[in-house]
């Protein structure tokens, strides 16, 4: 398994875990986000969830950044014994909905006291978390042996279909990082993420080398499945909704010309290493 490079790249002000209003903008509509954000693949979920580095039957996992308990869920469908931490309460509170426990908190100011996990994990949730910090306190959280694991889906639209979105935003938000997200590959930009996640882990000084495991899938959406999970996305919660109506209009419109649905070619980048006894 490959190990993931180090990128050495400086920390600006504009970090992802800076910017904790947007960070925090998923509850408006936690609802849709549960509803329509997608699930990770189960190849992936299995992995993290055989570390076994305690007495206990169920393998116990740390669900960073949490939300409504999509990628919990999972974990708790393959055995284990799930905890989750989350910055908003409003995603809480439809996770706790769900059976999940829950502990409102960023994960840089949340206390372990006491407890350790086989696995931490975190799904598209990573880049708010300040990647040193969060990778020390996963440490904290984390037995020897245990596994952080950090992940994202990265989705690549076809080509035509790609060019067509990036038309649409390059008219309603001119020069937005939503403008651009099309033309680079998704997969190659949760890459970055991963490098800076295996930076911080390697800063933190408590893990072995961190690898990169990538999982190829794909899902078909209709047109009507799309427009319900885009304003779920960074790039559209915190727009006015003149704008985001006008986004989906666009972007309606497009799948339609398309046919009406679609294949999305999902990867899942994930980058990881296992705490040593010497943490």
């Amino acid at each position: 398994m490959p190990t993931i490079s180090s990128g050495q790249q400086p920390r600006s002000a504009l970090e992802p875990h800076q910017h904790r209003e947007m960070a925090e903008s998923f509850g408006t509509d936690a609802e849709r986000y549960d509803r329509a954000r997608p699930r990770y693949p189960q190849a992936l979920i299995d992995r993290i969830a055989e570390v076994r580095t305690g007495p206990d039957s169920a393998p116990g996992v740390l669900d960073v950044g949490c939300g409504t308990g999509i990628a919990a869920q999972q974990f708790t469908a393959a055995g284990c014994a799930v905890l989750g931490v989350d910055a908003d309460a409003r995603m809480a509170e439809l996770a706790r909905r769900h059976g999940l426990p829950v502990e409102v908190s960023t994960f840089e100011t949340w206390d372990p006291a006491g407890r350790t996990f086989d696995a931490v994990a975190a799904a598209q949730a990573w880049h708010w978390v300040d990647p040193v910090a969060g990778a020390v306190k996963a440490a904290r959280a984390l037995r020897p042996g245990g596994r952080l694991a950090v992940f994202w889906n990265a989705g690549q639209p076809p080509p035509g279909l790609a060019k067509t979105f990036a038309d649409v935003y390059s008219r309603v938000l001119p020069g937005s990082l939503a403008a651009h997200q099309w033309a680079a590959s998704p997969a190659d930009a949760y890459a970055e993420l991963g490098a800076k996640a295996a930076d911080g882990m390697r800063e933190a000084g408590a893990y072995g080398d961190p690898e990169e495991w990538r999982f190829d899938w794909e899902w078909s959406y209709t047109r009507d499945e799309w427009l319900d999970l885009l304003p779920t996305t960074g790039a559209h919660t915190t727009l006015p909704a003149a704008r985001l109506a006008e986004v989906l209009s666009g972007v309606g419109a497009a799948v339609d010309a398309a046919g009406g649905s679609f294949t999305m070619c999902y990867t899942t980048v994930a980058a990881t290493a296992l705490r040593t006894d010497a943490a």
